[in-house]
């Protein structure tokens, strides 16, 4: 993605979503925290069922410890790793009363301290809850990073460094919750949402953009442009070259007024 592009990118994201917000159900920090450590490798509707009952039971760190292993097990043991994610929670409820006063630290160390808060979890909770310009990448923002070409990277560190360097700063408050839901409901990591897409036209790997960027790579750029026979020549590979590789990705190249087109479905949207 050229750099040109990422101000309209998230423009767009803005516009169709302006104030985005986690699904995690949770009604304080701390309940936030919780949520976010027992989500690994589980979704967030799973997680929420769980929670519903076990904030109701035990909504403060030392609720949760009077309840017990047992007790917190009975609750989420719905979710996956269940049991060592009973054993981290009880431990951070123990570092958070002992080290902070049974408050969240607004402390990227201080949360890292926690057992079972890792890099990912804190970032989630410095954004969520305290409004910190970070962002954490889960499986959806780092697909969406590398499939659009946002900040391509080969591990969620590098990606997310690439993303803090590149999203313009009056982005950076919402970009965790933008990239998350757009790449868990439009950008999936099966049959992406590509004619639904509201940032498809800055996108690397969109339909369009990805068939002419390949018609190029194929075909070079002439040095000058050929006349008569073979003018009408080259014209005709391009057009070919171009509906086979829009078909390979999904497109179906339309005839039309003697011209090839797009249809509206894969067909650039308007810019917002």
């Amino acid at each position: 993605m050229e750099p040109v592009h990422i101000e309209p990118f998230f423009a767009a994201l803005a516009a169709a979503n302006p104030e985005p917000e986690t699904e995690l159900e949770y009604k304080s920090d701390f309940e936030l925290l919780c949520a976010v450590l027992l989500s690994a490798q589980a979704t967030d509707v799973s997680v929420n069922r769980a929670t519903r009952t076990l904030f109701a039971a035990a909504s403060t760190p030392a609720q949760m410890l009077a309840l017990g292993l047992e007790g917190v097990q009975a609750h989420i043991q719905s979710i996956g790793l269940y049991r060592s994610k009973a054993h981290h929670l009880l431990q951070t409820c123990q570092l958070l009363l002992e080290r902070h006063g049974g408050q969240v630290p607004r402390n990227r160390a201080a949360l890292e301290a926690l057992p079972g808060v890792g890099r990912k979890t804190a970032n989630v909770v410095l954004n969520v809850a305290f409004g910190e310009p970070t962002l954490a990448v889960d499986t959806h923002v780092f697909r969406l990073a590398n499939r659009s070409g946002l900040a391509p990277g080969r591990t969620p560190l590098e990606v997310e460094r690439g993303l803090l360097a590149r999203i313009p700063p009056a982005y950076l408050r919402h970009a965790h919750n933008w990239l998350i839901l757009h790449g868990r409901y439009v950008c999936r990591a099966r049959a992406p949402l590509c004619g639904q897409c509201h940032v498809s036209a800055w996108c690397d790997s969109a339909p369009q953009n990805a068939a002419a960027s390949e018609a190029e790579r194929q075909l070079g750029e002439p040095e000058r442009a050929p006349q008569g026979a073979a003018g009408k020549a080259q014209s005709t590979a391009v057009a070919r070259a171009t509906a086979r590789i829009c078909n390979a990705a999904g497109g179906v190249l339309e005839r039309q007024g003697g011209h090839d087109r797009l249809p509206l479905s894969l067909s650039t949207p308007p810019r917002p």
